[in-house]
C-alpha cells in the first residue's frame, strides 16, 4: 500500500521502471525493491537509482518502518525531503543528485542507525542542524553542492565514527571549528566551496593517522601554512588548498608524506622558492602551483625542478603564472615519461626551449605562452604528436612555421599569436582535421592563406589578423 502511494506521487518515468509494479503482485519482487527474509513482506530497501524519476516522495516511505536502505540518487525528485523520524532501522539514507528544496529537519535525528547519509547535490536550505551530533553511528556525513548557510556546527565534533564529512560547495561561513580534531577516524574531510575564514586549521593535526584526503579549497583562509603540516598529517594522500589567501613559503615538510599524489595550491599569495623536497613525492601525480607568486631567480632556486624529475608518477604540472626567471632547465626532458600536461606559461622565462622536451611524448597539453622565450621550434615540436592543446602565444619565437606542425593531428587549439614566425602558412596544417582554434596573429607570416585550411570543419575560431599574408579569401 505505502510503496503504491509512493509511486503515485511519480510524475515522469521515462524508462517505464514502474510498469511492472503491478498491484496484483507480490510487491517483494518489484524491481528495486527488496523484502525481509525475517519479517514476511517487511521491505528493507528501496533502491531506485538513475532512472530520471522526477516528482515528490510520498510521505508514505515513512510508514516502511523495516527500512534500512532507501537510495533514490541521480533522480529528479523536487519538493521536500520525506518524514523519516519513525524509521529507526535505517541505515543509508542516499537521496542526493536530485532537486530536493527543503532544509535539513532535526528529526532525522530520530533515525540513530544512519551510518550513511547522503543529501549532496540538491537546493537544500538553512543551517546545518547542530542535532545531527546525535547520529553515533554515522560513519559519512554528505551535504556537499546545496545552498546551506551559517556556521559548521561544532557539534558535529561529537560523531566520532565518522570517516567522511563533505560540505564543500555551500554558503558556509565562520572559521573551521576545533572541535573536528576530535574525529580521529575521519579519512576524508571536504569543506572546500564556501566562504570559510581564519588560518589553516591546526586542530586537523590529531587527525594524523587516519586523515587522506583534505579539501579546504575556494574559501578565505589566510596567513601562513604551518611548516610542520607534512610531518603531522603523514597520511596524506591529496591536498587541495587551492584559491585562498594563504601566504608565505610552501612548507618543505610536503615533502615527507609519502603517500601524497595530488597538491593544488594554486590562487593563494605564495612566495619565495619551490622546495626541492617535493621530489621525494614518487607518488605525486598532480602538482598545481599556478598564479602565486614564486620564484625561480638563479640556478640554485631552480633546483626543485631537476627533483621533480625523481616524481615518475606526475601527469599534470603547472607553474604558471608565477615569478620563474630565466632559461627553462634542460632537465625537463627528464620529467616523467607519463606526462600529460605541463603548464608555464604566464612567467619570466627567457632563452630557447630545450630540445630534450620533445621526450615528453605523452603531452596532450603544453603552454609556454605569454613569456619572454625566443628560438625556433623545429627541434622540438614535430616529436609531441599526442599535442591537444598547445599555446606559444605572446613570445619572441622566429623562424618558418614548422611544417611539423602537420603532424600533429591531434591538436584542438593552436595559439602561436604574438611572436615573430614569418614565411607561409604550410600547406600540410589542412591535417589538422580536429583544430577548433587557430589564432597566427601578430607574426610576420606572409605568401598565400592555403586552401587546405578550408578543409578543417571544424574550426570555430580563426586569427589571422596582423601578418603580411597576400593573395585572394576563397
Amino acid at each position: 500500500l505505502w510503496l503504491q502511494a509512493f509511486r503515485q506521487e511519480i510524475i515522469s518515468d521515462p524508462s517505464g521502471w514502474f510498469s511492472s509494479w503491478n498491484s496484483s503482485a507480490n510487491h517483494c519482487l518489484w524491481p528495486g525493491v527488496r523484502c525481509s527474509r525475517a519479517h514476511l513482506g517487511r521491505v528493507v530497501a528501496l533502491q531506485l537509482v538513475g532512472l530520471n524519476l522526477a516528482g515528490q516522495i510520498s510521505s508514505s516511505i515513512g510508514n516502511l518502518t523495516f527500512l534500512r536502505t532507501l537510495n533514490l540518487s541521480t533522480n529528479g525528485f523536487s519538493g521536500r525531503l520525506p518524514p523519516l523520524n519513525h524509521l529507526q532501522k535505517l541505515q543509508v539514507l542516499d537521496l542526493s543528485v536530485n532537486q530536493l528544496q527543503d532544509s535539513i529537519p532535526d528529526a532525522i535525528t530520530n533515525c540513530s542507525s544512519l551510518r550513511i547519509v547522503d543529501l549532496a547535490t540538491n537546493i537544500l536550505v538553512g543551517e546545518i542542524p547542530p542535532k545531527l551530533s546525535l547520529l553515533y553511528n554515522l560513519s559519512h556525513l554528505r551535504l556537499s553542492r546545496n545552498k546551506l548557510t551559517g556556521i559548521i556546527p561544532p557539534t558535529l565534533g561529537n560523531i566520532t565514527s565518522i570517516q567522511r564529512l563533505v560540505l564543500a560547495y555551500n554558503n558556509l561561513t565562520g572559521s573551521i571549528p576545533d572541535e573536528l580534531g576530535k574525529l580521529t577516524n575521519m579519512r576524508k574531510l571536504s569543506l572546500g566551496g564556501n566562504r570559510l575564514s581564519g588560518g589553516f586549521p591546526r586542530c586537523l593535526f590529531n587527525l594524523s593517522k587516519s586523515l587522506q584526503v583534505l579539501g579546504l579549497e575556494s574559501n578565505m583562509l589566510s596567513k601562513q601554512l604551518p611548516p610542520n603540516i607534512g610531518d603531522a598529517l603523514p597520511n596524506l594522500q591529496e591536498l587541495f588548498l587551492n584559491t585562498n589567501v594563504f601566504e608565505g613559503r610552501i612548507p618543505a615538510s610536503l615533502g615527507n608524506v609519502s603517500g601524497l599524489g595530488r597538491i593544488q595550491l594554486e590562487t593563494n599569495n605564495l612566495t619565495g622558492e619551490i622546495p626541492s623536497s617535493l621530489g621525494k613525492l614518487s607518488n605525486m601525480y598532480v602538482l598545481n602551483l599556478r598564479n602565486n607568486n614564486l620564484e625561480a631567480i638563479d640556478i640554485q632556486s631552480w633546483e626543485f625542478f631537476s627533483a621533480l624529475t625523481n616524481c615518475t608518477s606526475l601527469e599534470w604540472l603547472s607553474l604558471a603564472e608565477n615569478q620563474l626567471h630565466g632559461a627553462i632547465p634542460n632537465t625537463i626532458g627528464n620529467l616523467s615519461s607519463i606526462l600529460d600536461y605541463l603548464y608555464l606559461g604566464g612567467n619570466e622565462l627567457s632563452g630557447t626551449v630545450p630540445p630534450s622536451i620533445g621526450n615528453l611524448r605523452n603531452l596532450t597539453f603544453l603552454g609556454l605562452g605569454n613569456n619572454n622565450l625566443t628560438g625556433t621550434v623545429e627541434e622540438w615540436i614535430g616529436k609531441l604528436i599526442k599535442l591537444k592543446h598547445l599555446n606559444l602565444q605572446m613570445n619572441s619565437f622566429i623562424g618558418p612555421l614548422s611544417s611539423f606542425l602537420g603532424q600533429l593531428t591531434h591538436l584542438i587549439d593552436l595559439d602561436l599569436g604574438n611572436n615573430k614566425f614569418e614565411g607561409p602558412i604550410p600547406s600540410n596544417i589542412g591535417n589538422l582535421q580536429q583544430l577548433s582554434t587557430l589564432n597566427l596573429s601578430s607574426n610576420n607570416i606572409q605568401g598565400d592563406i592555403p586552401t587546405q585550411l578550408g578543409s578543417i570543419t571544424s574550426l570555430t575560431h580563426l586569427d589571422l589578423s596582423s601578418n603580411k599574408l597576400t593573395g585572394r579569401i576563397s
